[in-house]
């Protein structure tokens, strides 16, 4: 691959062995535009999350389990694809003293640690990033206006926000907070903005102290005077190109920074003069708990969604055996289910739209190269989410295209039985996600089969649609919380054959003793794909209780015609 030949031209130069490029951006956000998409210019690879080791002899492309199959596919030609925890560049940089290159601005310590702190190598901060070198980009700008939340969709001012934060800041004895993810800018002010195809992220940063003084570095290009005007007078407005400077002059106060989205760079910055505490930034932790009215709002949206979604597999029902219908045509065609509502802002992710063997590409997207038409005898699996102007959605349902093999029924089911277990958990005092995502997998593994990703990842509200800090993980230990939204999709894939995942988003609510999952996501799960009897009596009720809801909420959007079709999907097993 000529790019890579003339990346490595530089080495000699720059006195490298070796360079990484990263997925992210400047602003490390999980989507980023296809001009800032360095990963994916190098290596051909589109997955959202990953990094490139390029050295001089050899190229390593590194992603999570997620994206094994993907990464091979995209990338294999040029690539080692190295798939994390199974290998990390420590297992190849052994005992070698090499000189690997980094664009500090786009690496946190956190990033660089994990991967490197067990090799002999020397990692170093290079200024000018090299594949800007070598990549004639259109640069895009976007001047997509900022606008502010009001309080019915918010359920809080941006003015109890920063108390809280300030009075958090206050009790930890830090001066200052460096505020580096735009998502918990977003969130604290109460603004969304247009920087994200998929989540409405206002690019910027801000730093707040303890008394909740906020300064606001952004473009401002991208606030309107009404805007300026709503913000409370304790925001002080500053143009991000002016930010390294602003920081300069801070001296001597401990300043607070969040190793997972505070930038190398800054870190340097604020170090230089500084006391530097690394906490994670509090605002993921707040964020996470939703308000009743964010609450109220999700379920409002996810009835819309419900609506687009089962609109569409009854349409897929009904045109599948007599009309070409392929990965693509599929997805756009739910797309134009969702745009039919008014609030209806965009995607919340690429759709995973995937038949018979791409549906085993966890993270695929249909490209017409691999398009596939959706044959009879396939599994459809599709995976989709939405952003509403008062919430997110995401959720996969697994389409049996008239299939009548009898394992993928049995596999089928025991990703039912797994999603039911989730569902149905009493959340204790103390219980973390890693606690139950062990009984996702086990009905999989009393057959010594898995999935390679976690169960569940948290939900934004109206933000980003993979949200942390919890999650239904092996190794997540955040203890659950009344309000969080996470998601529930266990699943299996079998390369070049199928894939199979069920996807719920639920939150959670106080029960008598304990905690309980409340389910939000409403749409049929195919009951043509059940082997009836692998589920106990418990399981058959909960089936039937969840379509007996999805009915209910959904058939007054419904014609006459859809109706029909929704009774039969919704009905008893």
């Amino acid at each position: 691959m000529n790019k890579i030949k003339k990346l490595k031209n530089f080495f000699k130069i720059y006195n490298l062995d070796g360079y990484l490029v990263p997925k992210n951006d400047e602003f490390f956000g999980e989507y980023i535009p296809n001009h800032k998409d360095n990963l994916k210019f190098i290596s051909n690879f589109s997955g959202s999350s990953g990094f490139a080791l390029i050295l001089k002899k050899k190229n390593y492309l590194f992603v999570d389990g997620r994206y094994d199959l993907q990464a091979k596919i995209q990338s294999g030609k040029f690539f080692d694809i190295c798939v994390i925890p199974k290998k990390f560049p420590s297992n190849i940089l052994k005992n070698k003293n090499l000189i690997i290159g980094f664009d500090p601005k786009l690496h946190t310590q956190l990033m660089i640690s994990r991967f490197f702190r067990k090799t002999s190598c020397k990692l170093i901060p290079i200024k000018e990033n090299l594949i800007n070198k070598i990549w004639k980009r259109k640069s895009i700008t976007s001047y997509k206006k900022f606008y502010m939340l009001k309080n019915k969709d918010s359920g809080e001012s941006s003015k109890s926000k920063i108390n809280k934060l300030s009075k958090i800041l206050y009790n930890n004895k830090v001066d200052f907070q460096f505020v580096s993810a735009p998502e918990n800018v977003a969130w604290l002010l109460n603004l969304r903005g247009g920087d994200s195809e998929f989540a409405p992220i206002p690019n910027s940063y801000l730093i707040i102290n303890s008394k909740g003084k906020v300064y606001f570095f952004f473009n401002p290009k991208k606030i309107t005077e009404k805007l300026k005007k709503d913000l409370d007078k304790n925001i002080i407005i500053e143009n991000i190109k002016n930010i390294e400077k602003f920081i300069s002059k801070i001296k001597n106060i401990k300043f607070q920074l969040d190793s997972f989205s505070c930038s190398i760079f800054f870190k340097s910055i604020i170090k230089k003069n500084n006391q530097v505490i690394e906490k994670q930034d509090p605002i993921y932790y707040l964020k996470s708990i939703k308000n009743n009215v964010e609450i109220k709002n999700t379920i409002k949206a996810h009835i819309y969604d419900g609506v687009a979604l089962t609109k569409f597999l009854l349409w897929l029902n009904n045109n599948y055996k007599n009309k070409k219908i392929t990965e693509i045509s599929a997805q756009e065609k739910l797309l134009e289910f969702r745009k039919k509502n008014k609030n209806f802002r965009s995607l919340s992710f690429p759709t995973i739209s995937g038949s018979g063997p791409n549906g085993a590409i966890i993270h695929y997207k249909a490209n017409y190269k691999s398009n596939r038409t959706l044959k009879k005898g396939d599994l459809y699996l599709v995976d989709s989410g939405a952003q509403y102007s008062f919430g997110t959605t995401d959720v996969t349902r697994t389409i049996s295209l008239d299939n009548k093999e009898q394992r993928i029924k049995n596999i089928f089911t025991r990703v039912l039985k797994g999603h039911i277990n989730v569902a149905n958990y009493k959340i204790k005092k103390n219980t973390c996600g890693s606690e139950i995502d062990y009984i996702a997998r086990k009905p999989l593994k009393d057959i010594n089969l898995d999935y390679a990703h976690g169960t569940g990842h948290g939900v934004g509200y109206f933000l980003n649609v993979h949200e942390g800090p919890h999650a239904i993980s092996k190794g997540n230990k955040i203890k659950l919380k009344k309000g969080m939204i996470v998601s529930n999709e266990p699943g299996y894939y079998e390369s070049g054959k199928f894939g199979i995942r069920i996807e719920n988003l639920i939150t959670i609510k106080k029960a008598k003793n304990f905690h309980k999952f409340k389910n939000l996501t409403l749409a049929p799960i195919d009951k043509s794909l059940i082997k009836k009897d692998l589920l106990n009596k418990n399981e058959v009720q909960w089936l039937n209780n969840y379509h007996l809801e999805v009915y209910k909420k959904l058939k007054k959007y419904m014609n006459k015609n859809e109706l029909a079709g929704l009774g039969k999907f919704c009905s008893n097993i």
